[in-house]
């Protein structure tokens, strides 16, 4: 059985026992998520498809926020003197699919 998931502007297929690093959600770690928006269920006989989303909710463990690695972000102009160099990490939130209702 698998579903496919909507948070944080980007979609997931995910199944149970699977773990995914989402965009940063304000749970603790070991708090429980409910995500509700759910495009497609789908097990071994059936499948749903949502217009746009389906009566179904996938549950799941917080199990660490954390940092992405570094992206350097350099800016340069030639025969200008102009050179900038910025440094990105993007926080994230490592779930584990618990279950799908």
């Amino acid at each position: 059985m698998f579903a496919v998931i909507k948070t944080g502007g980007k979609q997931y297929i995910v199944k149970p026992g699977d773990k995914i690093k989402i965009e940063k959600l304000e749970n603790k770690e070991g708090d429980s998520v409910v995500f509700s928006e759910v495009l497609l269920v789908s097990d071994d006989k059936k499948t749903e498809i949502g217009t746009p989303t389906v009566k179904a909710e996938v549950e799941a463990k917080v199990l660490k926020q954390g940092k992405a690695d570094k992206v350097i972000i350099f800016k340069y102009k030639s025969k200008k003197r102009y050179s900038r160099k910025i440094g990105h990490r993007q926080p994230y939130t490592e779930v584990e699919i618990t279950s799908i209702k």
